[in-house]
């Protein structure tokens, strides 16, 4: 038998699987981590301490607990959240934690500065994608401006998965999917890095080298198997962000397929026959040349209902918890008797791209109990997603197929509120392992053990979430999209307030 091992690397969970050749899964790991948030609008991760670590961790607990010989494993895939900006010193050793993707929205003023000096227009239409907390230049001239110490002993500049196959590998490498989202250095139209763009803040040497998701990056180094059990010589693809991956998962693969990720964030990729060029989307060359997405994400999702549990679950264990709320939830008529939330608890990526962007419940009056709350919290992140599908169709890209993936799967009524307001359908897959299976199925075909087309044999569609018209849900999406237009003023106030 011969094997294919993926493992992604998440916000607050690392996942891995060891698949065979009928993409059949023969074991399943994983491995918390927390995200560090040292101020409002920081979010960073430990390279060593998070990524690093939990590959270790569940690498090890793959081969012990389905016995399958290292030798055996013919192609090894890791992904993990991003874009992430990690700045190493020339032995690859990490100079400060990683920062995270839009979440973190440290470089608001470079961002401006940046769009100033090259032109929003020039950046949009060179890259690809307008400026936003997602684009890893402004982070890095961040760095320069407030950490020079760091920023002069930065050899390379890397995103997460980047540092994961360094480590395996000791190549420094970047798929294109991720490096188009390091704006303004890299040029989609030629896919390779921008040296008009990247002055002042990181030639190309600095940067890793661009290859596509599934080449081999390199092989697994003798350091590398003594760490994590692997066989040395194992090849490593390139990899790519977990979305990515997640989204190969469900079988994501020709134009109008959308991939719905409900995890930490809701993400959404839309695989499209051109490239897409709008301002309130970001794009990037799909996983295989020739081929294009459409992606947009939202700020805080799942994330949310973690902090709902912490503070307002606090009786319950944390294994029964989002049980007994989702319960609550159900409890609760569509609409949440009359609550909205606006999901902005770390600012907006898509399509508002607003970092100054405030969370609230608004409408809560004394018949409002716990259930109301988390429907409305779930409806919130409902209505965000609504209107990012608004803004394709405003784009004239109307997804064709909807894939839902990640752990929000399992609540329905994410799920359903999702579909009404959004007015689409779902599908489910049998596997919802989500970017770890997408790995190890990258990693298949990197070494020619599957062709892009077995993800229909290897995952086949399980359920359909099927769209229900609702006159509340189309009344409280309109209050919802008043609601921060009419506040965002004093969204905007309360940031000057705390900075």
């Amino acid at each position: 038998m011969s094997y294919t091992l993926g493992i992604d690397i998440g916000t607050f969970e690392s996942k891995g699987v060891i698949v065979d050749e009928a993409g059949d899964i023969v074991a399943s790991a994983s491995s918390p981590h927390k995200m560090i948030v040292p101020q409002p609008g920081w979010a960073e991760h430990r390279a060593d301490e998070d990524w690093w670590h939990d590959f270790k961790v569940i690498s090890r607990e793959l081969l012990e607990t389905s016995g399958v010989d290292p030798s055996e494993i013919h192609c090894v895939a890791t992904s993990a959240i991003g874009p992430c900006m990690l700045p190493v010193d020339d032995t690859g050793t990490p100079l400060m934690n990683g920062v995270l993707y839009g979440v973190d929205t440290r470089a608001e003023k470079e961002i401006v500065e940046l769009d100033e000096r090259f032109g929003a227009d020039t950046i949009l239409k060179r890259c690809g994608n307008a400026l936003t907390s997602q684009s890893v230049g402004p982070k890095i001239l961040w760095l320069k401006r407030n950490r020079p110490e760091v920023y002069e002993k930065a050899a390379k500049f890397l995103t997460s998965t980047s540092y994961v196959v360094f480590r395996l590998t000791g190549e420094y490498v970047i798929d294109h999917y991720t490096a188009a989202n390091f704006s303004p250095l890299y040029d989609v139209s030629v896919q390779d890095w921008a040296a008009d763009l990247s002055e002042g803040i990181a030639d190309a040497s600095r940067l890793p080298k661009l290859m596509w998701s599934t080449e081999i990056a390199g092989c697994i180094s003798a350091q590398a198997a003594a760490e994590t059990g692997l066989a040395e010589g194992t090849p490593v693809t390139a990899g790519t962000i977990d979305a990515a991956a997640e989204a190969v998962s469900v079988g994501v693969r020709e134009a109008g397929d959308m991939m719905m990720m409900y995890g930490s964030t809701v993400f959404i990729i839309l695989v499209t026959d051109n490239r897409v060029q709008d301002s309130r989307l970001w794009y990037a060359p799909w996983l295989f040349p020739g081929t294009h997405a459409s992606m947009a994400g939202l700020a805080t999702s799942g994330t949310l209902t973690h902090w709902f549990r912490d503070e307002f679950a606090t009786e319950l264990s944390k294994e029964a918890a989002f049980a007994t709320l989702a319960e609550e939830a159900r409890s609760s008529p569509k609409g949440a008797k009359g609550l909205i939330l606006l999901p902005y608890f770390s600012g907006e990526r898509t399509p508002i791209h607003d970092p100054r962007a405030k969370g609230a419940f608004f409408g809560l009056n004394l018949t409002h109990g716990r259930g109301d709350l988390y429907r409305a919290l779930l409806e919130g992140i409902a209505y965000s997603t609504g209107h990012v599908i608004e803004t394709y169709r405003e784009a004239g890209q109307a997804p064709a197929r909807i894939l839902a993936v990640g752990g929000g799967t399992k609540n329905d009524v994410w799920l359903q509120a999702t579909s009404d307001i959004g007015g689409l359908d779902q599908i489910v897959c049998e596997k919802t392992v989500g970017a770890a299976y997408g790995d190890a199925f990258l990693a298949a075909i990197a070494v020619g053990a599957a062709k892009p087309g077995d993800i229909q044999r290897w995952n086949p569609p399980k359920s359909t979430i099927e769209a229900e018209e609702n006159a509340v849900y189309a009344r409280q999406y309109r209050l919802f999209r008043e609601l921060y237009e009419s506040t965002k003023h004093i969204a905007a106030a309360l940031s000057e307030d705390g900075e």
